[in-house]
């Protein structure tokens, strides 16, 4: 409860010094700089819901894996627009790209996803 600027009481509950947190950092461990700018720059990646929608569509493609020219609509972006999102999804390792001809394909980097999974998970 502020008071003329001044705080009288907390206004969120605090955790005793001696509580066990409800989970393990990142990884298990500190984080080194390198490591938590590389995970930051996929966490931003992961920001906009465009692209959270990209990867559920390659995920739930058939073959796992979809080509720019059936994305665009789903999404309702251009053309030129979803390759900038697919670019930034490839630039931090989530997505593969393969040219075919006119197209580009993308399917979704299992290990890249599982070493997410793994990092943000509970031990």
């Amino acid at each position: 409860m502020c008071h003329d600027g001044w705080v009288s009481s907390p206004a969120v509950p605090l955790i005793s010094i001696g509580m066990q947190a409800c989970c393990s950092p990142l990884s298990g461990g500190i984080l080194d700089g390198p490591s938590a700018e590389r995970i930051a720059q996929i966490f931003k990646a992961l920001s906009d819901p465009a692209r959270v929608k990209l990867i559920s569509l390659i995920s739930a493609a058939e073959d796992g894996q979809a080509c720019l020219c059936d994305l665009t609509a789903p999404v309702g972006l251009s053309q030129p627009t979803v390759s900038h999102h697919m670019k930034m999804l490839v630039d931090v390792g989530l997505v593969h790209r393969e040219q075919r001809g006119k197209w580009a394909y993308y399917r979704l980097d299992a290990a890249a996803f599982g070493q997410l999974a793994q990092l943000i998970t509970p031990s």
